[in-house]
């Protein structure tokens, strides 16, 4: 179990950060239609480190019992 959770958390850092830095490179590009591009994509950076935050939890949990 707690093999499962290592690896969903190591796949929900990986889409934190490639989530921040297609981000970055949105707004360092700019545009037209950027800043809602920008927002959407910095939602969902900070949706993946809920998740990834959540596993972290519970393979913590999972690792002490």
């Amino acid at each position: 179990m707690s093999t499962i959770l290592l690896v969903l958390l190591g796949a929900a850092m990986l889409a934190v950060l490639v989530t921040l830095f297609i981000g970055l490179f949105t707004m360092a590009r700019g545009g037209t239609g950027a800043p809602a591009k920008q927002n959407k994509l910095m939602q969902m950076r900070v949706g993946f480190q809920a998740v990834a935050l959540v596993l972290f939890v519970l393979a913590l949990m999972s690792s002490q019992t």
